[in-house]
């Protein structure tokens, strides 16, 4: 009896010891267009810490990512746009307080297969983009003259984010008119690389992803110019047309959700984000994405160390927010 007990007893200790050194997770999910910030990020913080915390980034997308998050199941979710009034009632419901950082701006990007020729400028309009991806467009449109008489009788091949995805709510409100109404018979995916391959594989292909990923595919795609319907100039996406406010309907500004919980019974998840929004603007820059003003990033840390919990959103997405929009919301 007496080697049982100490038997039981070093276990015991040996359980204890492990438990207390346990490497701490920081799990984050959300948005793939984020992703590349909040890796990079993740990356940075990790070496930085010599491997004492593990952060783990997945990318079931934002309204996926949110779905985890309001559950409770991550600390930090990665978004492309702004909380929508489901998630949070859900949130709410599940009593998960959030703080709503914003932490790049992104120039959601459309793009091309680089031996497509026969659009003019390599600019292309609202109007031509709703006619390729509206819901009635399913089944009918599939050819490039039918969505413009002078582009050729050949097949048109769509590739995009699947329903779960930011990227694919902002581009349907945007182009069609309305979050989430479009056409289902498209290469679908949360992977903005297997949107890429798509293209990059076929003449006849376009899509439409963060300007990082085209930026890291450059010479195997084509961007292409949107023409602004305001002013009815052909605009790039860049950081200059971004900033400007020029490249219109599809400048969008970039979140990270941090779990209140989290935050203050975690000594690791602050640290962690305390070090995204002091390497923010330099590893945007790094993966393609818009670094905020500075200003933007001392606001953000302000509302962080005061936790400061809710969205300055009213729970839709707003369609065509600049920079300087951006701003005068977060200093409200």
């Amino acid at each position: 009896m007496g080697y049982l007990k100490s038997l039981v007893l070093i276990i015991f200790l040996a359980t204890t010891v492990v438990t207390a050194y346990a490497q701490p997770i920081i799990k984050i999910d959300g948005s793939s267009t984020v992703f590349p910030i909040t890796e990079g990020v993740a990356e940075d913080f990790q070496k930085a810490k010599k491997g004492a915390v593990k952060v783990t980034v997945g990318i079931s997308g934002t309204g996926g990512g949110f779905k985890k998050f309001c559950r409770g199941e991550t600390d930090i979710s990665n978004a492309s746009r702004p909380i929508q009034k489901k998630e949070i009632e859900a949130c709410k419901e599940a009593g998960i307080r959030y703080i709503e950082l914003p932490i790049a701006y992104d120039a959601l990007s459309v793009f091309v297969n680089v031996k497509n020729n026969w659009i003019k400028n390599d600019c292309i309009t609202i109007e031509q983009l709703r006619k390729m991806w509206e819901p009635d467009a399913q089944g009918k449109i599939t050819k490039w003259n039918q969505v413009d008489p002078s582009w050729p009788d050949r097949p048109l091949r769509l590739a995009g984010p699947g329903a779960d995805s930011g990227t694919f709510e902002y581009f349907t409100e945007a182009a069609v008119g309305k979050a989430k109404a479009s056409r289902g018979d498209y290469v679908a995916s949360e992977d903005d690389n297997v949107i890429m391959t798509a293209v990059i594989k076929d003449e006849g292909g376009l899509g439409y992803v963060g300007l990082a990923y085209v930026i890291e595919n450059k010479g195997k795609v084509k961007p292409l110019a949107v023409k602004n319907p305001k002013t009815g100039k052909c605009v790039l996406p860049s950081e200059k047309t971004v900033m400007d406010g020029s490249y219109q309907p599809f400048s969008r500004p970039l979140f990270i959700y941090i779990n209140e919980k989290s935050a203050k019974e975690k000594p690791e998840v602050k640290e962690f984000v305390e070090f995204y929004l002091k390497n923010a603007s330099k590893i945007s820059k790094q993966v393609g994405y818009i670094p905020l003003p500075a200003k933007a990033y001392d606001m953000a840390m302000e509302r962080f160390k005061k936790m400061q919990v809710g969205t300055v959103f009213g729970g839709e997405i707003e369609v065509g927010l600049t920079v300087e929009e951006l701003l005068k919301r977060e200093a409200k």
